[in-house]
């Protein structure tokens, strides 16, 4: 099922996907590592936009919808981009690679880690993709 980004309803229906999907489970059985996002506001989206994703072991533990930045002090990986780049990436228009390597996107975290867990990475951002069924 696919749902509008960015909604809490597409956040859930993520956490949901990530969770039965065979494929992820396998590429990510190593990862260890949560997520804060930012989006700032950017054609269509108005205000700043949050969510965190707690991923662990090719599943996913635990989402928030629009969570304070102190509220995860300690999370893994802090990302951060426009709502047109994040979207340009939910929509196959840019590959998350690129977006990071030219700080559309931007990381803070073990960039090391990241780059180690590539395939884990492009296959989160599938299943993210798969669950985008328009941008508002």
């Amino acid at each position: 099922m696919a749902a509008i980004f960015p909604s809490e309803e597409w956040l859930k229906e993520l956490e949901i996907q990530i969770n039965v999907d065979e494929r992820y489970s396998e590429v990510a059985k190593n990862w260890e590592g949560d997520l804060f996002f930012s989006i700032e506001p950017e054609g269509n989206l108005k205000e700043k936009l949050t969510f965190y994703i707690d991923l662990w072991h090719g599943k996913c533990r635990k989402v928030t919808y629009q969570p304070k930045p102190e509220d995860y002090p300690a999370s893994a990986f802090i990302m951060s981009a426009t709502y047109n780049n994040i979207t340009a990436v939910l929509t196959g228009k840019m590959n998350p690679m690129t977006a990071m390597m030219t700080s559309k996107l931007k990381v803070k975290g073990s960039m090391g880690y990241m780059m180690r867990n590539v395939p884990t990475v492009l296959d989160f951002v599938r299943v993210a993709q798969s669950v985008t069924k328009e941008i508002v």
